[in-house]
């Protein structure tokens, strides 16, 4: 924890000095001189020689739980997917497991305001994906994020959460009942000192964790001024297979996803577009549901009114407002009206942003 709050410090320079002086405690315990000699910065001796260094009463609370721990570089536990690639952290912070942070895992990223079809989408491919022993990593962020993490936990799998905050740092807030949830079927996870704040600077490193810890990441809605596709980006920098789902062309969510395509991520529809990517022939024998994508749309029942199929059609698979529904079917606003809303009640369509509706794409659990 000393280490991880020492300025100017990482993993080469403390490999270094390791060799020099031995372990952790015995860098701590040496003289500056000592330090100095074995190649850590002046910033780092200053600190580590100060009263600042020593161990904080909420460090000694908080490791006192079963659940946390601190997986320095050094632990056999700490991500081999991340250990070669520069500027990684010296420490993670971790609250939950952390015997599942070499598993296998995709990181599924998106909108923090994405469409009801889009959580749905992430919901449908993190239960599926996770269904077959693949570990669903993200950020804990809202939308798209967040509903990657319940899809997971649906599916009884294993999810990671990725916080540009200290592990004991929530953000946002009301997703602590879903750090809960994590908490006893994954990992929180967090290179930053306990009681670090979610500042704007500190969610780029956060993304490049979220990323490199992955095998590949998926991208769900996501504009072309987006996190998220600083993560893809990241991914794609460190070799790592890149997925998106394609959108309406009229939606501003589905420009970031277009572009990354256009640029050699792969199309994806289906749970198995990722799997086929990835090698996981030694997990799909534990998988314990077939590894299908998003669920169809609700079938139409065979006595479905002509007109309610008629405007269903005219729907298509775009958001759309109720005066576009009456120029599409010639039908009167009232009947166009009424007719939507017993297709909501029935389950085939949703309110949209913007006074419009949308077709669902899958059934939210």
């Amino acid at each position: 924890m000393a280490l991880s709050r020492a300025p100017a410090l990482d993993i080469s320079s403390l490999r270094l000095a390791f060799e020099r002086l031995g372990g952790a405690c015995d860098l701590i315990n040496s003289s500056d001189a000592a330090r100095r000699a074995a190649g850590v910065a002046a910033a780092a001796c200053e600190f580590l020689g100060s009263a600042a260094a020593a161990p904080r009463a909420a460090e000694r609370a908080w490791l006192e739980d079963p659940k946390h721990c601190v997986v320095p570089f050094t632990d056999p536990r700490y991500p081999r997917a991340i250990r070669a690639v520069p500027f990684s952290p010296i420490v993670l912070y971790v609250a939950g497991n952390a015997d599942i942070l070499n598993d296998p895992q995709l990181s599924i990223v998106g909108s923090r305001n994405p469409t009801a079809a889009g959580r749905d989408i992430a919901f449908a491919f993190a239960e599926s994906l996770a269904a077959c022993g693949l570990g669903i990593t993200s950020g804990l962020a809202e939308g798209i994020d967040s509903a990657a993490h319940r899809g997971a936990l649906a599916a009884q799998g294993i999810t990671l959460a990725v916080l540009g905050s200290g592990v004991d740092v929530i953000y946002p807030r009301h997703n602590r009942a879903l750090s809960e949830e994590i908490l006893f079927q994954g990992a929180l996870i967090s290179e930053f000192p306990l009681g670090t704040p979610p500042r704007r600077e500190n969610f780029p490193q956060r993304n490049r964790l979220i990323a490199t810890m992955s095998l590949g990441t998926l991208v769900i809605e996501a504009a072309r001024r987006s996190g998220s596709l600083i993560t893809a980006r990241l991914a794609g920098d460190h070799n790592r297979e890149l997925f998106a789902v394609p959108g309406s062309i009229h939606s501003p969510l589905s420009r970031g996803c277009h572009e990354l395509i256009r640029q050699g991520a792969k199309l994806t529809e289906t749970a198995a577009d990722v799997l086929s990517e990835l090698d996981f022939s030694a997990f799909l024998g534990r998988a314990s549901a077939p590894a299908t994508g998003p669920k169809p749309l609700p079938e139409i029942a065979a006595g479905m009114d002509k007109e309610h199929k008629i405007l269903l059609d005219a729907l298509g698979f775009d958001p759309t407002d109720l005066d576009m529904l009456v120029v599409r079917t010639g039908f009167k606003p009232e009947a166009v009206s009424s007719m939507m809303l017993i297709l909501e009640l029935e389950g085939h369509v949703q309110a949209a942003p913007g006074g419009r509706y949308s077709r669902v794409v899958r059934s939210r659990r």
